[in-house]
């Protein structure tokens, strides 16, 4: 069975840059004795999430440049484990710091880096600057290449989100996430992996973590199997609420299978009735005075 094994590091901050390094560099050393593929971090790992809205001085002081030797050492760590690393940050730039995930591949070289599209503009990150695209890379994994691209937490809220990294040819995408995980959130994950044929993985901080609750998880994305009369719970993988490393075993050739084959994703759609999704133009109820303009 070619089976990618993902680590979900459901971990907590601690105080500084150096000791989160130091902690994150633990935890992934930790992943590979329990044979993963690939580690996956939660959001924004480098300074931890803040629920609360800090002044845009803060955000700047806190964050760290993508060349930083945070970044880099965790480059030099997936090459010398022989294992993927997805790692977060609150990234330098301008004209505010992004909300950011750094991907190595098993080499140490960096893959894809993904800034989170979708801020939350009614709270906290209003002062961040939004990631403009969703993209996907091929990586090398010690059990082949696989198609992986990214969301970041509330990018879930949106189907489009999945949906462009379905069309650009996903078959995993990763999800460094700071919320409760409750089963409305669940179940968006849930929705994204079936509508779609593809798994996605999300790695949230435990309880101990303001406004957190653990309950990382992975949904392979595989509904329906022949041998089975009905549909199959597509989650593989639901972490409790500890602090800890969570490894899911997904089934790549059962999932490629079920890619080739399903109604879901590409399949049957009708793109050419979809113009409305590009409209840009708030209507009531909808409208919301902290819209980013």
């Amino acid at each position: 069975m070619n089976t990618l094994n993902i680590a979900l590091l459901q971990i907590a901050p601690t105080g500084s840059l150096e000791e989160n390094l130091e902690k994150g560099i633990a935890a992934c050393r930790e992943a590979k004795v329990m044979g993963a593929d690939i580690a996956l971090f939660p959001e924004m790992w480098s300074c931890g999430y803040d629920i609360c809205e800090p002044p845009v001085e803060e955000w700047v002081c806190k964050a760290i440049d993508l060349n930083s030797e945070f970044v880099a050492i965790f480059g030099a760590l997936a090459a010398e484990l022989d294992m993927a690393i997805a790692v977060t940050l609150l990234e330098q730039y301008e004209p505010a710091p992004r909300n950011t995930m750094v991907l190595f591949d098993r080499f140490g070289e960096r893959k894809l880096v993904y800034a989170k599209v979708h801020t939350c503009d009614f709270g906290a990150e209003k002062d961040l600057t939004p990631g403009e695209e969703f993209t996907v890379t091929a990586l090398d994994t010690a059990k082949g290449e696989v198609q992986v691209g990214a969301m970041i937490c509330y990018d879930r809220e949106f189907p489009e989100s999945a949906r462009l990294l379905m069309l650009e040819g996903a078959e995993v995408v990763l999800v460094p996430n700071a919320c409760p995980m409750e089963i409305n959130r669940l179940s968006q994950l849930r929705a994204r992996a079936f509508e779609n044929m593809m798994a996605i993985a999300t790695c949230n901080y435990p309880v101990t973590v303001p406004d957190c609750n653990g309950g990382s998880s992975v949904f392979d994305g595989v509904a329906y199997l022949p041998q089975l009369e009905g549909s199959r719970d597509t989650c593989i993988l639901q972490a409790g609420k500890a602090e800890g490393i969570y490894m899911a075993e997904l089934n790549l050739e059962q999932l490629r299978q079920y890619r080739g084959k399903e109604v879901h994703g590409n399949a049957y759609r009708r793109p050419r009735l979809y113009e409305a999704l590009l409209e840009e133009e708030v209507q009531a109820p909808f409208v919301r005075e902290d819209k980013r303009r």
